[in-house]
C-alpha cells in the first residue's frame, strides 16, 4: 500500500479507534478480514479504554508484529525494539502521558501516534 500511514489516519477519523486503525491498515499484509481486525482491536482504544495504559496505536503495531512474524519462536526482542522506537518518536507509550492529561502538554496527538506506529511496523515488516 502506497501511503498506509494516511490510510490508517483516515480509518481513525471514520469510526476506528487507534488500535483498529493500525490493524485494519495492514489487512492486506496479514491476509485477514477488516472485520476480524476491527474485533481484535475493539477493546484497545484510548489506552485500553481509560487512558491509563499503553497507546492503542502501539498495541496495534505489536499485534501486527505477532500476526505477521510469529512462527512458534518469540518475537519479544523485536516487540521491545518497536516499543522503544515508538516512545522515542512519540515521547511516551502511555495514552494519558501522550495526550498531556496531567501536564497539559500534548506530546503526540492520536493521528501522529497512528502514523508513527504504522511507520515503525512497516519498517520491521520490510526487514523480515
Amino acid at each position: 500500500m502506497e501511503n498506509r500511514k494516511e490510510y490508517a489516519v483516515e480509518l481513525k477519523h471514520n469510526g476506528h479507534n487507534c488500535c483498529q486503525a493500525v490493524l485494519v491498515a495492514f489487512a492486506d499484509t496479514l491476509n485477514m478480514s477488516e472485520d476480524e481486525l476491527r474485533k481484535m482491536g475493539a477493546a484497545f482504544g484510548i489506552g485500553m479504554g481509560c487512558m491509563e495504559a499503553t497507546c492503542g496505536a502501539l498495541i496495534g503495531a505489536q499485534m501486527v508484529l505477532g500476526l505477521a512474524k510469529y512462527n512458534g519462536k518469540p518475537v519479544i526482542r523485536e516487540a521491545a525494539d518497536i516499543y522503544r522506537e515508538f516512545t522515542d518518536k512519540s515521547g511516551a507509550g502511555i495514552c494519558k502521558v501522550l495526550k498531556g492529561v496531567e501536564t497539559g502538554k500534548v506530546l503526540c496527538d492520536c493521528d501522529d501516534c497512528v502514523r508513527n506506529a504504522v511507520e515503525i511496523i512497516e519498517k520491521h515488516l520490510e526487514n523480515a
